[in-house]
């Protein structure tokens, strides 16, 4: 699964974009979180606030709760703001 980062959590990270492989048992996008916080201080660092970052999944947003599913990629970014 392709995964991209945006602002703060693109920081925090260190990478704008990557490719993982995901485990059988991560079905949902807080699953995906779940997995993530796991792999190093960075990540946890990352979605610390995970009530924050917002999701798009194949471009289109959606909840933490979403199924997985066949999506090609995943967007977590913090919420937008301006006009």
């Amino acid at each position: 699964m392709n995964i991209r980062y945006f602002a703060w959590v693109r920081e925090r990270v260190g990478v704008e974009e990557e490719t993982i492989d995901v485990p059988a048992s991560v079905a949902t996008v807080a699953d995906l979180i779940a997995h993530l916080k796991t792999l190093d201080e960075t990540y946890a660092a990352a979605f610390d606030e995970e009530d924050a970052i917002r999701v798009a999944l194949d471009q289109v947003h959606v909840e933490a709760d979403t199924i997985l599913g066949d999506a090609r990629e995943i967007a977590f970014f913090p919420p937008m703001t301006g006009g």
